[in-house]
């Protein structure tokens, strides 16, 4: 865990160099209000929802020593809450998630990579069950890339490693997170390793890690195809300033709110010059509402040959997007001098 501390360290003191070469979009005033004027400028319409995080409150008393954990719901909700029908979204890209938790289903010649596992409970249904009813064999599920080691995402991957002996894939960071949980966990197996190549038959992702949603938070260009045609998908692994409400899981003395926001600040700025290089014209997220995939999703149903694909926004939209992102956490961390 030292070893990787340390790199993690190193790769953020990049990542603050690159960022003083880029503004964001800053009109240049180090004040919340230009921060949160920038990250509305690039949001236009196509990022409305992002825009949320530049309305975080103010981080919520850290729980003192020997101070009971809250109280969690017990069992899962019904069905009818959470359940979604699979969608083909691209050639090989598929949405096997819920009504608000995405997961994905990449296809490839040796097999399938899913992005993203949900919860324990829905798994199954959701996952497995997609991938049937859109004519895919779940045997076929070679890995499983975790964006984040939270149980809305990583809760079904023991399912998937057990079933089908799926490679789960996890940064250090988050497979430590994993370890402190209580939840039903998967083995631990592959470290994601920043800028690595996952490469199935005859298809390559590239993971690359993002902390600030949580310390190993990885995020992922994905090469996807429309009718033949080529396209990159850029998906944000982690988004909301989870460290606001959930003190006890994230502030430390050596890690108080300001370490996570400028953390996040500087991967969303990395991340947005990594998609810039690669020219990723489309986006997925891991919640439904942050993509658009509320709309994006049944737009496709209806979608005729010659339509533009509502998930291809464009290098510059995705570009914006992240900038949203970074701005909204610059300006959480003027607040803290308020």
């Amino acid at each position: 865990m030292r070893s990787y501390a340390l790199g993690l360290l190193s790769a953020i003191g990049l990542a603050a160099g690159l960022g003083s070469a880029s503004t964001m979009g800053q009109t240049g005033a180090d004040t919340v209000e230009a921060h949160v004027a920038a990250a509305k400028a690039a949001a236009g319409q196509e990022h409305a929802a992002l825009l949320n995080l530049c309305d975080a409150p103010a981080p919520a008393p850290t729980p003192q020593a020997g101070q009971p954990p809250a109280a969690q719901p017990q069992g899962p909700p019904d069905r009818s809450q959470w359940h979604a029908e699979p969608v083909k979204v691209f050639d090989n890209l598929y949405f096997v998630g819920q009504t608000e938790y995405s997961a994905w289903a990449v296809t490839t010649s040796a097999g399938i990579i899913v992005i993203d596992t949900i919860f324990d409970y829905s798994v199954e249904d959701e996952v497995v069950g997609g991938l049937k009813k859109v004519g895919l064999d779940p045997a076929n599920i070679k890995y499983a890339i975790v964006s984040h080691g939270h149980f809305d995402h990583s809760g079904g991957a023991k399912y998937l490693q057990d079933h089908f002996g799926a490679r789960v894939i996890l940064s250090a960071a988050d497979w430590d997170l994993l370890d402190g949980s209580t939840q039903a966990k998967p083995k631990r197996d592959i470290v994601a390793t920043d800028g690595q190549k996952l490469t199935l038959g005859d298809t390559t992702l590239t993971l690359y890690l993002t902390p600030g949603h949580t310390l190993g938070t990885i995020s992922t260009l994905i090469p996807v195809k429309d009718n033949g045609r080529p396209h990159l998908v850029a998906e944000w692994g982690g988004t909301g300033f989870n460290w606001i409400q959930n003190r006890r899981g994230y502030i430390t003395p050596s890690r108080p709110d300001r370490f996570w926001f400028e953390t996040y600040s500087t991967s969303a700025q990395r991340f947005r010059d990594i998609v810039a290089k690669a020219g990723a014209d489309a986006l997925i997220a891991n919640h439904t509402r942050l993509d658009g995939s509320k709309t994006k999703l049944p737009a496709l149903a209806t979608r005729k040959p010659g339509d533009p694909h509502p998930y291809v926004i464009g290098n510059d939209s995705v570009k914006r997007y992240l900038t949203v992102a970074g701005e909204c956490a610059k300006a959480g961390v003027l607040r803290l001098r308020g």
